[in-house]
């Protein structure tokens, strides 16, 4: 049994890729501490301060030569996993290798650092799916760029737009969080190597060399000084995940609403057995979008949690630090299944056209009352237009007459001139024009957005 259900066999594969669980397993957090104690035995082998062999020793070994049960029970004696690995480490070592081990480094060196590790990982690994999601994002806005639809607020019809401009703000909220991919990995890349109290006093005036050595090793920056009580990385990191969560949310959200039998103007990609009812036979429920919501419902107390293991105690804290283990990890398992799914929703959706057009007449006209009352106001003023406006949609409302056809009635547009303004208003042509310019200045922002995050920025 398990406590999480990213982790659980049943619902893990529901709410978290494979791949990221495999980057944040048991056995991913053994192989990275080992990383991280082979990369400091090969920095202090650098000057002189241990055997090569030590590090050659250590690159033997392997994630499976240790016994996760044993080490569990062993870490809820110590209170940390790195003190039962590192006697396990030196029971496995040649007797003249075992004193050079873990030399002048702590529990939260190794913890931190291997974290470091799965983490870098763990954005490279949602790089794919996010440059997969806005390739999608990107044929979706160009398609339908000028697909006339509802607009909508606060749930009721507003004014036309156009689909493709309602995928292009979907797309640039996610952009907007992909532009900061970069910048949030080079953050996170910073080795923790600074001994018990922050100031690696044991290493000497040979301190700052073994630090060097040590990240470089491993491929990551040095941090000024010691980050063991400085939590912004580490915080910022789980922010930007939720933030990611965040904007697929908002997509996924506007998605299921327009899946909804009264809407019917898009539906999930089907796939067989997918969105079922154990009782309906014939739903076809939007499990894309329920896996993203559930996320991003998940995700803010996880961020609360990482915000306030940064008010540290001291050098180390009391409990705040082990905090952090039960919420980055799990903001990387759900943003990976959340972005998963926009990127099955991006490159799959069915949009229904006709739908679309069919309810943009679905309230008799007055879906244009904002335009009519725009035309209106050169002649009328804004003050009286909008009375007027507000008037006819009254009658349309009790009548069932459709609003173009009310302005016959109304005595202060009488005249050919203003009856012939009236009609003119419920032309689509404007609302799909300003649609077609989101819609392109989106494609625009989610191509720079591909390049930015693309591979080789790396």
């Amino acid at each position: 049994m398990t406590f999480a259900s990213v982790d659980t066999a049943l619902t893990g594969p529901l709410f978290a890729t494979a791949r990221m669980r495999a980057i944040f397993s048991d056995e991913a957090q053994i192989a990275t501490m080992l990383e991280a104690e082979t990369a400091l035995a090969t920095a202090q082998a650098a000057i002189g301060l241990a055997p090569p062999a030590l590090a050659d020793r250590l690159r033997q070994l392997k994630s499976n030569d240790f016994d996760l049960v044993e080490l569990g029970a062993q870490t809820a004696l110590a209170g940390v996993p790195v003190i039962p690995f590192v006697k396990a480490v030196q029971a496995r070592l040649p007797t003249e290798l075992e004193p050079f081990f873990h030399q002048g480094s702590t529990t939260q060196d190794i913890v931190d650092t291997a974290l470091v590790l799965r983490a870098t990982k763990g954005l490279d690994e949602l790089r794919s799916d996010l440059q997969g999601c806005l390739r999608g994002l990107l044929h979706l806005t160009e398609a339908h760029r000028a697909t006339p639809c509802v607009g909508r607020t606060y749930g009721q019809h507003a004014s036309p737009i156009t689909f493709g401009a309602k995928v292009g703000v979907w797309a640039s909220g996610i952009t907007d969080v992909a532009a900061r991919l970069n910048e949030t990995r080079r953050r996170i890349a910073i080795a923790s190597l600074d001994g018990p109290v922050g100031t690696f006093a044991a290493m000497g005036d040979k301190a700052e060399e073994v630090r060097r050595h040590f990240a470089e090793a491993l491929g990551l920056d040095v941090f000024p000084t010691a980050w063991h009580a400085v939590r912004t990385r580490i915080a910022e990191t789980g922010f930007w995940l939720a933030e990611l969560i965040g904007s697929l949310a908002k997509m996924a959200r506007d998605i299921g609403l327009l899946c909804s039998t009264e809407v019917g103007e898009v539906a999930e990609p089907f796939v067989k057995g997918r969105g079922g009812s154990s009782s309906m036979p014939h739903k076809r429920n939007p499990v894309s979008c329920t896996i993203i919501l559930a996320a991003h419902a998940a995700a803010p107390g996880h961020v609360s949690t990482l915000l306030n293991a940064m008010a540290v105690d001291h050098e180390r804290p009391i409990g705040l630090w082990h905090g952090e283990w039960h919420a980055l990890p799990q903001l990387f398992a759900l943003a990976s299944g959340a972005l998963h799914e926009a990127r099955n929703l991006s490159e799959g959706l069915v949009v229904n056209a006709e739908r679309m057009r069919a309810n943009i007449d679905a309230t008799a006209g007055m879906l244009f009352s904002d335009s009519l009352a725009e035309h209106l106001a050169q002649a009328l003023g804004r003050g009286a237009a909008h009375a007027i406006v507000e008037r006819a949609a009254q009658i349309t409302r009790t009548s069932g007459r459709h609003l173009k056809d009310v302005g016959i009635d109304i005595a202060e547009v009488s005249s050919a001139e203003l009856q012939q303004v009236w009609r003119a208003a419920f032309d689509l042509t404007p609302a799909i024009t300003a649609g077609v310019a989101v819609a392109d200045r989106a494609v625009a922002l989610i191509a720079a957005a591909l390049s930015h995050i693309s591979e080789s920025e790396l």
